[in-house]
């Protein structure tokens, strides 16, 4: 039986850093041609302030464009606090909430304007909340690699972060890279030694990396045990609170490649994404900083 390798599409983050606001109609239809080429996951957006996330202001209409298509794909929503959360169960058939936590007291500030203590208890709120109502609960945990503040970063704090996750029913853990900072070293020892640890944790990894930095750190993360691997087609994106210079998503279609070549089972091929990879190609050209 063939292994299965499940690729979270992240148009949210590919789109969040794009200075200028791509119209509703355009990411719908952009949502569409990701839902026919076969993602079973899309992090589609965030209900989060229009003032800190501007290219976000339209999820819930976007949401209304495509629901009628959803079948039996899965839309993820971030949300930084209460509000966004109940912005994401009234706007109805999103199945999972997800959530930032940053290793790093620094990001989790320039993020969502919490410090850690606040954050650790809105992870505890919004789960809470989440699984009253039907909806999974998800956290990115993010700068698990390192991060550029000089703020405290080992192996061992990020493990302990998971840990108290795992305990506290979080059943989803995606660790992200945020800024490219991981090495395949690193990778390969954070997901082995959490995969041992948490056996009953799904757990993903969420990379950036420059066009020539991708191969290493996915293969470490995939030798460690990793079956579940966030992207975007095109490496459009990367996280505006980070640093000045957004460091890309991995390449979905280079995710494709080369699990594809080591003969895993995917729920999407090279042939099913080639019309959503044009549009991506597209709006990347069109809405990128000088177009």
């Amino acid at each position: 039986m063939l292994e299965t390798i499940t690729l979270v599409e992240c148009p949210r983050d590919a789109f969040q850093g794009l200075p200028q606001f791509i119209p509703t109609e355009t990411k719908a239809d952009y949502l569409l041609a990701l839902i026919d080429a076969g993602f079973s996951e899309i992090d589609f957006g965030s209900f989060v302030s229009p003032r800190a996330v501007p290219q976000m202001r339209d999820t819930a209409q976007v949401l209304d464009r495509v629901r009628a298509r959803l079948g039996r794909t899965q839309l993820i929503a971030i949300v930084p606090n209460e509000t966004g959360l109940a912005a994401a169960i009234g706007a109805r058939d999103i199945r999972c909430a997800g959530f930032s936590l940053s290793v790093s007291e620094t990001f989790q500030q320039r993020n969502f304007r919490q410090t850690l203590a606040q954050a650790w208890k809105m992870t505890s709120d919004l789960r809470k909340r989440s699984h009253a109502v039907g909806m999974e609960f998800m956290v990115y945990l993010s700068m698990a690699f390192g991060n550029p503040y000089g703020d405290a970063w080992s192996a061992e704090r990020v493990i302990s972060f998971v840990e108290k996750l795992s305990r506290s029913d979080v059943s989803k853990v995606s660790l992200a890279d945020t800024v490219g900072l991981a090495s395949a070293e690193t990778v390969h020892t954070l997901v082995s030694t959490c995969r041992l640890r948490f056996p009953d944790l799904e757990l993903g990894v969420h990379l950036h990396a420059r066009p020539d930095g991708w191969e290493p750190v996915v293969m470490a993360a995939y030798s460690a045990g990793c079956r579940r691997f966030d992207g975007a087609l095109g490496g459009m994106g990367g996280c505006p609170f980070a640093e000045d210079t957004l460091v890309g998503n991995i390449p979905t279609e280079k995710l494709i490649e080369r699990f594809s070549k080591l003969r895993l089972k995917l729920e999407v091929t090279q042939e099913s994404v080639q019309p959503a990879l044009a549009a991506a190609q597209h709006i990347s050209s069109r809405y990128s900083r000088g177009h």
